[in-house]
């Protein structure tokens, strides 16, 4: 087989590449190592940077996200019962649309196999070959048969355990990486939202996050042990922990139920140097992983997907390298903003083991900082909506 762009991963960042290049007139074939059931059973946030809505949109796929996503013009911050809102339309006159990345991967796939989108599921021992020359290649296998995809280039959109960026050699990938010391533990409900806009909320018991997905679907999370288990937390505990947390007002209107989903995600800050390797591109979480705080995830492998996609256009079109030549670099500058970003929030809003008496007063004054100085919310609002590509 022979195709123009090798994509590996059939995620949202793998799709939505596919779909744009398609557009384009440029080949593409998307390996992925699970089946579309597998993917589309994946929970993820859903908060889209507007940058996002409007490759969406470019794409030719973003009717029903246009449809069904709620439009957020800001968010509200809280420090036990005090609380204050950040205004996304007053300070930067955008906003930011809440729509589960899971509508976005299947309106992705739905756009994809309707047209002549070539996917191949269930893909195994993926290997890229050859991307220091003008000549790469990639091999797997599928149904216990071999196969070759000879190619001009590869994308690898396979996340932070797929092979894309384990093809660097360690003689050139530097990797830099902060684990924090606890998860979020996330809870899914069929209730109404608590709240028209997001409530980050931060209090002498940890972080808590309250989100959601449609008119009666929510999202909640707390900040909890890297120890825990699902299992170790019934539905009523998170309830009634969730409600020490948040500000009395929203805790009296919360409406609870059982948990329909209930999981807990880590927290890391990862980026790994450099993004290309001669005719490989690495996107996304194979290059790159946030703490979910600042809402960054899926907006940064956006931002990554904006940049080689318009290189690959560049020079499928015009037959011109710049663009290909400094993807790694345009892409890294934007990532460490979205990083620090994220890693600002994450130490704003939690509660960290062994805090002194003196960093919590550090904590405490950043918070009042931010809720009496219009600057500093302007700081914060510009990168919620998203800095520009």
């Amino acid at each position: 087989m022979r195709t123009q762009v090798v994509i590996i991963g059939g995620g949202p960042s793998g799709l939505l590449l596919s779909q744009l290049l398609h557009r384009r007139g440029v080949d593409t074939i998307v390996l992925e190592r699970k089946t579309r059931e597998y993917v589309l059973s994946r929970i993820r946030a859903g908060i889209l940077e507007v940058g996002f809505v409007e490759l969406m949109r470019e794409a030719a796929v973003a009717e029903r996200m246009d449809r069904e996503c709620f439009v957020h013009d800001g968010i509200i911050i809280s420090d036990g019962d005090e609380q204050f809102q950040i205004s996304f339309k007053e300070l930067t006159g955008s906003h930011v649309v809440v729509y589960g990345q899971t509508e976005v991967t299947r309106d992705l796939y739905d756009v994809r196999e309707a047209g002549t989108g070539k996917i191949v599921f269930n893909t195994e021992h993926v290997a890229i070959h050859d991307t220091e020359t003008i000549a790469p290649y990639v091999t797997y296998s599928s149904d216990g048969t071999e196969h070759r995809i000879d190619c001009d280039f590869v994308a690898g959109c396979d996340g932070f355990h797929g092979i894309s960026r384990q093809t660097i050699p360690l003689s050139v990938r530097i990797e830099y990486e902060k684990l924090y010391p606890f998860g979020w533990l996330g809870v899914l409900s069929e209730t109404p939202p608590v709240s028209d806009e997001l409530i980050y909320s931060g209090s002498n018991r940890g972080f808590a996050l309250c989100s959601m997905r449609n008119e009666n679907l929510s999202r909640y999370y707390i900040q909890c042990s890297l120890s825990d288990s699902p299992d170790d937390w019934t539905d009523d505990a998170f309830w009634t922990e969730l409600k020490r947390r948040i500000p009395s007002t929203a805790a009296e209107q919360l409406v609870t139920g059982p948990s329909i989903e209930k999981s807990i995600a880590p927290l890391r800050s990862f980026v790994t140097e450099p993004m290309r390797w001669g005719r490989l591109f690495l996107c996304g979480d194979a290059a790159h992983i946030v703490p979910p705080t600042g809402a960054k995830g899926l907006n940064t492998a956006a931002s990554d997907i904006h940049y080689l996609y318009h290189a690959l256009v560049q020079f499928f079109e015009a037959g011109e390298t710049d663009g290909i030549d400094r993807y790694s670099e345009k892409a890294l500058a934007r990532i460490w903003k979205a990083e620090r970003f994220s890693w600002w929030m994450t130490n704003l809003l939690h509660r960290f083991p062994e805090q002194s008496d003196f960093d919590l007063k550090m904590q405490r004054a950043d918070i009042e900082f931010l809720r009496s100085n219009r600057e500093a919310q302007s700081v914060l609002a510009q990168n919620y909506v998203g800095l520009p590509y």
